[in-house]
């Protein structure tokens, strides 16, 4: 402080003096300011973490949302998936010399995955649900036509359920598969996993081939 200063209540009265010290002291007082600031900042820090605390909780949920659609899609796939019954069968056969003739059609029986759900089996006489594909060394053929009939069934709708038996017959006239060839099937359908059927023809085309 300047040397030249006097404070006021020095030079004053007694009670005059007080009233002066009284003012003098309330203007140097920052107790109050600091106060509402550190209110303030408390504030802020609450705030802060209440939306910190509430995006965490919201993206575990969106998480575990997820995580039950993957879980439940997963499951839906595995249960929707068809499986090959007994042998795969070539018929109708253009029967030929060693290293001539073809194969006509591919037939093979199919049945639901146990507890799996149903699967439309609609042929291609009408709206097809599933896709099956030829493909070898030389070439790829999508769609081919097909046709079912049903060993098994419990009731007169195509949707192979659980204990239904269906035989699928593939048009393969249009592919020329000849002797010593490897070709693979697949049977698509909707959703679920896809059947694979790989093999290969024997050097003689005989009239019926069973692949086993």
């Amino acid at each position: 402080m300047d040397k030249d200063y006097i404070v006021p209540w020095k030079q004053e009265r007694p009670k005059e003096a007080k009233m002066y010290q009284r003012l003098y002291k309330a203007l140097r007082d920052e107790s109050g300011i600091t106060a509402l600031e550190t209110a303030i900042i408390l504030i802020a820090f609450v705030v802060v973490a209440a939306v910190f605390a509430f995006t965490v909780l919201s993206a575990g949920t969106v998480t575990t949302e997820k995580g039950k659609q993957a879980i439940f899609s997963g499951l839906e796939e595995v249960s929707s998936s068809l499986e090959l019954r007994g042998s795969v069968l070539a018929i109708s056969n253009t029967v030929g010399t060693a290293g001539t003739g073809a194969v006509g059609h591919l037939v093979f029986t199919v049945g639901n995955v146990a507890g799996g759900s149903g699967i439309d089996l609609t042929d291609t006489s009408g709206e097809n649900k599933i896709v099956i594909d030829y493909r070898d060394g030389s070439q790829y053929v999508s769609p081919l036509d097909w046709t079912v009939s049903w060993p098994v069934r419990r009731d007169d709708d195509d949707i192979l359920e659980d204990g239904e038996l269906a035989r699928i017959d593939v048009d393969l006239t249009g592919v020329n598969l000849g002797p010593d060839t490897a070709f693979a099937i697949e049977v698509k359908p909707p959703r679920g996993g896809v059947l694979v059927i790989q093999n290969t023809t024997p050097s003689y085309i005989d009239s019926v081939i069973d692949f086993h």
